[in-house]
């Protein structure tokens, strides 16, 4: 299955884009590079890839950049975001303008192998990239769930409003489009209301990358999360801290 997967790499540290390009290459991908952002932003914007790895320090536009401009164009291609930056701040704002996930720099081979299969695992369904000026056939934002989630329709809960088939969320009048894991972790808290669930849970079933991988990934989504259903800090109603233990949704 890796064989027919076309990645794209945006890299500007030549030594690590030689280790990833060597190992991926093993592994049986098919990979891109570029070494600066402009180059990165163009090449992802006209081709067709199916995961793209985004270093955030990049020359001529970073990563950030590239991330936003790409999403706002509805491309929903995953996205791996590749930091050096440990501020956790740094981690959500990529987050934030679309990126599926982060790993910091220096990161192990393997685990970088491992959030690569779980990305492209676990969105099986996310519409192929389009070029620029094209749109999806329904002539709307591709949903970045699953069919399953996209037949729930609207569904309406204490403090905010979620359509499935749209991939947003309503809250004191705002509407907001989701991401495409905040998409399947809020699908996946609500059907499992008032159960406690752990992260390695959220990560086995959202990610994919089980209990095998140390990660603050679901921490980051969380309050993401939060705030788009109109959750307040510090003692959210929905989405409920269970210390020590995980989450717990309240609907």
């Amino acid at each position: 299955m890796n064989k027919a997967k076309h990645l794209l790499l945006v890299e500007d540290e030549p030594g690590l884009i030689l280790t990833i390009s060597d190992r991926l290459a093993a592994e049986g991908y098919h990979l891109d590079t570029a070494k600066d952002g402009k180059t990165g932003f163009d090449m992802a914007k006209n081709h067709s890839y199916d995961l793209i790895l985004l270093d955030v320090m990049l020359p001529e536009k970073s990563g950030y950049d590239i991330c936003r401009d790409l999403r706002a164009s509805g491309m929903s291609t995953p996205i791996l975001m590749l930091t050096a930056r440990s501020q956790i701040i740094d981690r959500v704002l990529g987050l934030k303008l679309g990126a599926d996930d982060y790993l910091c720099k220096p990161f192990d081979m393997n685990e970088l192998l491992a959030r690569i299969e779980a990305l492209l695992r676990r969105i099986p369904s996310a519409e192929p990239s389009l070029p620029q000026g094209s749109s999806s056939p329904s002539g709307s934002n591709p949903v970045p769930g699953t069919s399953t989630e996209t037949r729930r329709g609207v569904e309406t809960y204490t403090h905010f409003t979620v359509d499935f088939q749209k991939g947003t969320v309503e809250s004191r009048g705002v509407v907001q489009n989701l991401s495409s894991q905040e998409y399947k972790l809020l699908a996946y808290l609500t059907r499992h209301p008032g159960e406690i669930i752990t992260r390695d849970t959220l990560l086995d079933a959202v990610w994919g990358y089980g209990n095998e991988t140390t990660t603050r990934t679901v921490d980051v989504h969380i309050a993401w999360l939060r705030k788009k259903i109109g959750d307040s800090e510090p003692a959210p109603y929905h989405i409920q801290t269970i210390r020590g233990l995980g989450y717990r949704f309240i609907p």
